[in-house]
């Protein structure tokens, strides 16, 4: 649960590169086209010109046919380099309308992404290997950026454990009544007969009821999922030792106040939290 905390305070300052209106200006001035080319470009770009599939295979989460509209096609109207760079401009734009001085925030969370092991976690060791800004808030997004990355990647390889695809791995969010199928797949591109395929899938293994609720051994593992991801999100909060509550006393009133000035809404498909 520890590293859940973590996770809260710190998600809503990554997540304002997905709803900041400076985040998507400065993809349509890179020639991008249209909000998802941004999206999965601007998140993808540390790794290179990527493909759809290895890049639907490190986000996990997305229909094939909905990443493969984006990609490559993306990298034929600018090159990452440039999208990783407008980025950072970008949400250092954003960032300044709600946060003050963060020298301190931004040295603890930097301390906390020394701790993350990149084993296995393809989108978090790319963006560690983007070059430290000297801007101070562009500094910030991109540590919270890699932490975000580093647990979201690690929840990919828990679910993966678990035999769980990215969809089925969605659809036990939704059999928990964590979010509802309309706010999830039209944001993540799945056709309903992948859908429904999916939902036989899990039902026939015992972890969905016919309501499409969880049953007992669907709760059993989701839970373990959810622990598994807690576990190797560890590091960076073991790093901090009695730290941790200094850098939750920081960031937590930026991330609220990056949700109570509509930066970012909550709820959203992003799964952004409240801190």
């Amino acid at each position: 649960m520890t590293a859940r905390r973590l996770w809260a305070a710190v998600e809503p300052l990554h997540a304002v590169v997905y709803f900041a209106p400076e985040t998507a200006e400065a993809a349509k001035a890179a020639g991008l086209r249209g909000y998802w080319m941004g999206y999965f470009a601007g998140r993808l770009a540390p790794l290179g010109p990527i493909g759809p599939g290895p890049a639907t295979a490190v986000l996990f989460g997305f229909a094939p046919a909905m990443v493969a509209r984006a990609l490559p096609d993306a990298w034929s109207f600018a090159s990452p380099e440039t999208v990783v760079g407008s980025r950072l401009e970008a949400v250092s734009a954003a960032l300044s309308r709600v946060a003050g001085e963060v020298s301190e925030l931004n040295a603890l969370l930097w301390r906390a992404v020394g701790a993350c092991g990149f084993d296995g976690r393809p989108l978090a060791a790319a963006w560690a290997a983007v070059p430290e800004p000297a801007d101070p808030l562009s500094r910030l997004w991109l540590a919270a950026t890699i932490l975000r990355e580093h647990r979201g990647d690690g929840h990919v390889l828990a679910a993966v454990h678990a035999g769980l695809s990215g969809l089925e791995t969605t659809l036990t969010h939704i059999g928990d009544g964590v979010i509802g199928r309309g706010d999830v797949q039209p944001h993540r591109g799945w056709s309903d007969a992948q859908w429904d395929a999916a939902v036989g899938r899990l039902r026939g293994r015992g972890l969905l009821g016919a309501d499409g609720r969880l049953t007992g051994a669907g709760r059993a593992l989701r839970r373990r999922v959810e622990e598994d991801t807690d576990r190797l999100a560890a590091a960076p909060v073991e790093a901090l030792g009695d730290d941790l509550e200094r850098l939750l006393a920081l960031a937590v009133p930026v991330s609220r106040a990056v949700i109570d000035r509509g930066v970012v809404p909550v709820p959203n498909p992003m799964g952004v939290p409240r801190p």
